[in-house]
């Protein structure tokens, strides 16, 4: 059986994102969203307990038979680091792995809207959310704001991650990172204690639960910059999903201290690109404008905040569909691409067709894909290949 670090390097190497370690299977890797085979052999029970057992400690491999189930980090010195979830399936143990690289990207690369991004990340408080999929890059994202802080400001930042992906250093400012289940109990615990540590920024790696969510609103409202995970796939979900962890009768006033607490939801999707060459990001970004404020504390309003995207996209707004849409008039995803990630089809379609007349009106000659139409320069994000094709 191949050494675990060696299978590792030979992934990382091809460009794998993920690592998948399953009895009854070959190793798999997933390049650019596929998943791929790592030679013939069929791993065996014994071979991923094996391999389980080298990438935990002793201590985490007897809570691991207690629980079965763990998650955990993994360093591989000179490739980077992985997050670890050990399981178990059908009574063997079985491992998938998601790589983190050393090297934090910036706005620019990861494709993010440069100068919408570091407005958000240079307020001075108030809560951000990086929302999408499993894959979809959120943690880097998130690492990312850290970084450009990290770098520019001396700020005390803290940062409780389930478990540690991605090592900063301190730069200006001092960056303490606190790992559940190592340095704390949990989330909630990690938060309250937080607040009494002089802190000017805090990341949660996720938003799992009412206390959670009520704890960050809190530092937000006291003066702190709050950066924050959510499971949804656009802003208006991610609005309802923070209001749904209350009881009804509590909802009032949770829109309201969501409301003035937002600084704005950047929800992302990686994308096939058209050339075959990695992967693009898809993002929808909603800013806390007077507008979008009124709308979330008004539940009646709150379906109008899609409208207020498409309408005030100076600022930098724009909707999923519509910087699918720049994508695909870019030449940077496929037609298919678009119809399939788009959040309304239809509405993908008609954008285009807008901007093709539009484009067509302006007296283009160019092939469609390749004109510079009205999306480019409205303030979306921006459409460089990203660093995610890898993550």
């Amino acid at each position: 059986m191949i050494r675990i670090d060696e299978l590792l390097i030979e992934m990382i190497n091809a460009g794998a994102s993920d690592v998948h370690l399953q009895a009854g299977s070959p190793p798999m890797g997933r390049i650019h969203g596929e998943l791929v085979q790592f030679g013939s052999k069929v791993l065996r029970p014994d071979d991923t307990a094996a391999y389980a057992q080298a990438l935990l400690s002793a201590v985490q491999w007897e809570d691991f038979e207690f629980r079965n189930e763990l998650d955990s980090a993994y360093s591989l010195a000179g490739h980077g680091r992985f997050r670890v979830n050990v399981f178990r399936q059908r009574g063997s143990v079985g491992i998938v792995m998601r790589v983190v690289r050393d090297q934090i990207p910036d706005f620019e690369t990861l494709g993010l809207p440069e100068t919408v991004m570091r407005a958000m990340a240079e307020s001075p408080r108030g809560l951000i959310l990086v929302t999408g999929p499993t894959g979809s890059g959120k943690s880097t994202t998130l690492a990312s704001v850290v970084d450009h802080i990290n770098r520019t400001y001396a700020k005390h930042i803290i940062t409780v991650e389930d478990p540690i992906e991605i090592m900063h250093r301190n730069r200006k400012s001092i960056v303490v990172q606190r790992e559940v289940g190592v340095d704390t109990r949990d989330f909630r615990t990690a938060l309250k204690y937080a607040m009494r540590q002089d802190p000017d920024v805090i990341m949660i790696g996720e938003m799992r639960d009412k206390e959670t969510v009520e704890a960050a609103l809190t530092a937000a409202q006291t003066g702190h910059l709050v950066l924050s995970t959510l499971h949804t796939q656009d802003a208006l979900r991610t609005i309802n999903r923070i209001i749904d962890f209350f009881q009804p009768h509590e909802r009032g006033e949770i829109r309201t201290l969501f409301a003035e607490s937002l600084v704005g939801i950047v929800s992302q999707r990686l994308l096939r690109r058209a050339d075959g060459k990695g992967r693009a990001l898809g993002t929808e970004i909603l800013l806390s404008t007077p507008l979008v404020v009124e709308s979330i504390k008004d539940e009646d309003k709150t379906p109008l905040i899609k409208d207020a995207m498409l309408e005030d996209n100076l600022r930098g707004m724009v909707t999923f569909d519509k910087h699918l849409a720049q994508l695909y008039m870019q030449g940077i995803i496929s037609m298919e691409e678009g119809l399939e990630a788009a959040t309304s089809p239809h509405e993908f379609k008609l954008l285009i067709t807008k901007a093709d007349y539009e484009a067509e009106q302006a007296g283009g000659e160019e092939p469609m894909q390749v004109r510079s139409s009205s999306f480019g320069r409205q303030g979306g994000a921006s459409t460089s290949s990203t660093s995610f094709g890898r993550r």
